[in-house]
């Protein structure tokens, strides 16, 4: 469940960010553009969801 939520926030964010972009630029919106650097963004998202480590990290103590 956790890939298709990210997916579509990936897909809505990037394609809304596409939208704004392209409308102060005055260049015609793309849609595929944006659809493919989401599903890029998206996996690169969980990427680096699966390596960042999880749970309680032990803090050093500072003296």
């Amino acid at each position: 469940m956790q890939y298709i939520i990210t997916f579509l926030w990936s897909f809505f964010l990037i394609t809304m960010l596409n939208y704004v972009v392209s409308a102060v630029l005055g260049v015609p919106f793309d849609f595929v553009t944006g659809a493919v650097i989401s599903v890029a963004f998206g996996v690169i998202v969980l990427i680096v969801a699966a390596v960042l480590p999880t749970g309680n990290i032990e803090h050093a103590e500072h003296h």
